[in-house]
């Protein structure tokens, strides 16, 4: 058994960095004293409001950005690796980018994810959303080589292109990290089945910390941050509220799951009609 405790951090949408802090600190703290090795944070973690139909979260330079500064202290403080779903950080043109990042044990940034898919649908004719008017979208896929474990970072939206998460897992990473502010009409049709689907698919742990909650601004998030193993059983349920989801991954079932269902080996050529 290759055991690793984690926690995913299931906040909720806040206005402003400094109240994001107050939401995020007290509870990675309260993770690290379960035992967490590494946490995991959800998407515009570093705070989210809406402007109609377009994201407006608290945005600053990488290098000054307060929310990451604090929680690189944090990680440093406490010893711990910390994959940080995502924060607004400032880009060209007055834009912003959906940037995660990977936090070392002695804070040090160990690697960074420029979300590429943005969110940019039409549920009704009152429920439009549109990421990219304000968001810079990025092109590279990320994996974060760390001593616990390979992580594959994607972001929200990332979670219905399978073939992105199926890429990862082929190039090595061991869990998938899909931190999210699902909105809670999406969320309660497809969030479980997509999130069970990419472990099945792919043989591989997805943890997935949500937003939960009214978005200032309007809108909602569905929250249900979640813990799937590589045959798509779901180890932890956030919930509705906010707090912290632990859960214990074995990270040798991966190769045992691997043995049973072969299907990333048994990938074959075909030609597209």
């Amino acid at each position: 058994m290759r055991p690793l405790d984690i926690a995913c951090l299931q906040l909720r949408p806040v206005p402003s960095m400094e109240e994001a802090l107050d939401e995020a600190l007290p509870l990675a703290r309260e993770a690290v004293s379960g035992g967490a090795r590494m946490l995991f944070l959800p998407e515009y973690c570093g705070g989210l409001r809406a402007e109609g139909a377009a994201v407006a979260p608290p945005s600053a330079p990488e290098a000054e950005h307060p929310f990451l500064g604090a929680m690189r202290a944090f990680a440093r403080e406490s010893g711990v690796w910390i994959n940080l779903g995502s924060i607004a950080v400032d880009g060209p043109d007055g834009r912003i980018v959906n940037r995660g990042f990977m936090l070392g044990p002695e804070g040090d940034i160990t690697g960074r994810y420029d979300k590429i898919h943005l969110f940019d649908i039409q549920l009704s004719d009152g429920e439009v959303y549109r990421e990219s008017d304000r968001v810079d979208p990025g092109s590279r896929a990320a994996i974060h080589d760390t001593p616990l474990a390979r992580i594959g970072h994607t972001i929200c939206y990332d979670l219905r292109f399978a073939h992105l998460f199926r890429s990862l897992a082929q190039k090595g990473a061991e869990i998938l990290a899909c931190p999210a502010a699902f909105t809670a009409r999406t969320g309660a049709a497809h969030w479980h089945v997509l999130s069970r689907a990419r472990a099945i698919e792919t043989t591989r742990f997805v943890v997935s910390a949500a937003m939960t909650g009214p978005v200032p601004g309007g809108g909602a998030t569905y929250g249900h941050s979640l813990v799937v193993d590589p045959w798509g059983e779901v180890l932890a349920d956030g919930g509705e509220g906010p707090g912290v989801i632990a859960a214990r991954l074995d990270l040798d079932l991966i190769a045992q799951t691997e043995a049973r269902i072969p299907s990333l080996m048994n990938d074959a050529a075909f030609t597209r009609p």
